[in-house]
């Protein structure tokens, strides 16, 4: 059997627009991939948050999602989630408020979402890129433009 690819991690500097527009989006995308995703937060205010949020982000659509401490959550599509478990047997991770990535395997992508404007965001998602680089781990970097995302390294 083959060996499993190794996650990539994906790092979105948002610059035009907030969190709020940018990671449904992003969660959309990865929804239409046939693929599962958590969300992992390191602030349990924000999956408070985003789980009203992604209810109403737009008036023609919504994200199915649950946190993870509800019944059932182990089926949802999207896991919002403060802890290092992948109970929905996710392909992608998003990182969001300088959440740590934790272990990466099972994973087929990392995507750490950070704010270009707060210091304290840019410069952990300096380090993760170090560390992941460090470790061999495949990275990109995808800017935020008028027109959607452009990947730059």
């Amino acid at each position: 059997m083959a060996e499993p690819a190794a996650c990539e991690m994906w790092f979105y500097h948002l610059e035009r627009t907030g969190l709020d527009q940018a990671l449904p989006e992003l969660l959309e995308k990865t929804l239409q991939r046939g693929w599962r995703a958590v969300v992992r937060t390191s602030e349990q205010e924000r999956i408070e948050h985003l789980d009203g949020w992604l209810w109403s982000y737009r008036d023609d659509s919504f994200l199915p999602h649950a946190p993870a401490d509800e019944p059932g959550a182990a089926r949802q599509p999207v896991l919002l989630t403060t802890g290092f478990e992948n109970p929905n047997a996710a392909d992608a991770l998003f990182l969001i408020d300088g959440a740590e990535p934790g272990e990466l395997a099972g994973y087929q992508r990392c995507v750490v979402l950070f704010d270009g404007a707060d210091d304290a965001q840019l410069a952990r998602a300096r380090a993760l890129w170090s560390q992941a680089k460090g470790k061999g781990v495949p990275v990109s970097y995808w800017k935020q433009q008028a027109r959607g995302w452009e990947k730059q390294a």
